[in-house]
């Protein structure tokens, strides 16, 4: 086996997002080293199964106020476009009698 193909592999400490910290192996960093996680499986939804909605820095506003989304019933995709004025045929719901 060739010498020195292998990175190190050292102690580091893991620190989750509510404090508590836990010792590991890892190439990450140096011996000693702190690794502080912004995101972890106490608190990220696909761990959780609790979905959150996080707006940094208003991106979801911004978004909203560029293509006119405010919220209503009325609003959404396709919100301020002119339409034809036509109403789409109403479709008939699941197990109604057809006409003959």
């Amino acid at each position: 086996m060739k010498e020195k193909t292998h990175p190190d592999y050292h102690k580091i400490t893991v620190v989750m997002t509510d404090g508590s910290s836990f010792e590991t192996k890892s190439t990450w960093g140096k011996e000693g080293a702190t690794l502080r996680l912004d995101i972890d499986p106490k608190t990220h939804p696909a761990w959780t199964g609790v979905r959150q909605s996080v707006d940094r820095g208003g991106r979801v506003q911004r978004f909203k106020d560029r293509f006119g989304m405010t919220g209503s019933a009325e609003g959404g995709v396709g919100a301020g476009t002119k339409s034809s004025g036509a109403k789409p045929e109403a479709t008939p719901a699941k197990g109604a009698a057809k006409k003959k």
